[in-house]
């Protein structure tokens, strides 16, 4: 049986469906997994260093980026931010 921190990661602390019609959209999530081809115009990352290096790329579906993002905006495709 792993940690409790096996468990957030899998989403058991909850998280979001992020779309361009979120707007901005602030937390503390510990993944973002990108749904569908995604371009980001804010994504926040304390503790990932140049992390606005993935603002205005196209990022495939089926990537996941983990760390303690704490802002992001969706200007096209879906995400799910999971909750730390």
């Amino acid at each position: 049986m792993g940690s409790p921190a096996d468990y957030n990661l899998q989403g058991q602390n909850g998280g979001r469906v992020i779309t361009s019609a979120s707007g901005a959209v602030t937390g503390t999530f510990r993944w973002v997994q990108v749904v569908n081809d995604t371009v980001l115009s804010v994504f926040t990352a304390p503790n990932i260093t140049n992390a606005t290096g993935l603002q205005t790329i196209t990022i495939p579906a089926g990537v996941g980026i983990g760390g303690r993002i704490t802002a992001l905006t969706v200007t096209s495709g879906v995400v799910i931010a999971y909750d730390i």
